[in-house]
């Protein structure tokens, strides 16, 4: 799709195109070039943080960093700071360099709070890296599932941490993903101006991924209206999932190409589905006992409990 480049803060082209094809208005954004305070001293707090990343290829990854509280630091409101007490996983962090685009989603299970801090890197060596922050906004809690975070070795021994590269969706990939409530979703337009790259968090009943071998059907509920997921995937369709096996630790990253269906007649069979977006899976990473912490299952969102999930016949795909 060829969209033309306007200069509209704080929404690129691509956002407020996928705002017309929803058929909202373009909402009213509390989308800052700076961190208010009440942001800086919350990430400040958190013992884990979502990033969106490039590869080596310039394809967008989706990752998890933790840490003990104060791992992340904001010295002042366009900076933050991953201390060098960051635990990366995989080789994550050998992906950044200088001048390189990121995104940062700082979340609290345990809270439902949620704010997101997309930039660029200025510095990544031994003693950490630094992001000066160029968009700043907070999202409500919905679709959060409710957890709380533990120590791994609190809760059972620590695995081994081994790397399995994937080609595709196996049949535990397709277990993970039919039994999710959660999810990670990292998307870019770093070729425009007011582009670069974002992570969102996705949350729904476990059933609701349909999976038809290594394509993932997803509905989109009703959110904040800013679309800026959609938005980079009109631009730029190559994306990256995040899934976190929560009472273990294992991690599964998986990248690939969406595209959205706007007036998908499907989207009809999940409750709550306003449309459909659709997910190939071209390649994933599975690494167990990846994260130093695991979670304890609360509840799920109230807003989760109003949504659906696919009906039996259209769920997972059996292997």
């Amino acid at each position: 799709m060829n969209i033309p480049v306007i200069k509209t803060a704080p929404f690129h082209a691509g956002e407020l195109r996928a705002q017309q094809l929803a058929g909202v208005a373009t909402p009213h954004a509390a989308i800052r070039e700076r961190m208010p305070e009440q942001h800086r001293g919350f990430f400040s707090l958190l013992r884990y943080a979502v990033i969106a990343m490039l590869d080596r290829e310039g394809r967008p990854l989706a990752t998890i960093v933790t840490g003990p509280p104060g791992f992340i630091a904001s010295p002042d409101e366009t900076t933050l700071q991953l201390g060098r007490e960051t635990h990366w996983i995989g080789d994550a962090q050998s992906l950044l360099r200088a001048g390189q685009p990121i995104g940062m989603l700082g979340i609290d299970l345990a809270t439902r709070r949620r704010n997101r801090a997309n930039g660029v890197v200025t510095r990544c060596d031994d003693d950490g890296v630094q992001v000066q922050v160029r968009q700043s906004f907070g999202n409500c809690p919905k679709y959060i599932q409710l957890r709380e975070v533990v120590d791994a070795a609190a809760a059972k021994p620590t695995r081994d941490g081994t790397v399995q590269e994937l080609g595709g969706l196996d049949a535990r990939a397709h277990a993970l993903i039919a039994a999710a409530d959660t999810f990670f979703v990292a998307s870019g337009a770093n070729a425009m101006p007011e582009g670069g790259l974002d992570v969102s968090h996705k949350g729904g009943r476990p059933g609701f991924i349909r999976i038809d071998g290594d394509t993932l059907t997803i509905p989109d509920f009703v959110g904040n209206r800013y679309f800026n997921t959609f938005g980079n995937l009109l631009l730029e369709p190559r994306a990256a999932l995040l899934f976190i096996d929560f009472s273990n630790g294992d991690v599964l990253q998986l990248q690939g190409v969406a595209e959205i269906l706007w007036h998908a007649k499907e989207a009809a069979a999940v409750e709550g589905a306003e449309r459909l977006w659709r997910f190939r899976v071209e390649r994933g990473t599975r690494i167990e006992g990846a994260l130093p912490l695991q979670w304890e299952w609360k509840e799920l969102s109230p807003a989760t409990e109003r949504t659906g999930i696919w009906p039996p016949n259209r769920g997972s795909a059996v292997i």
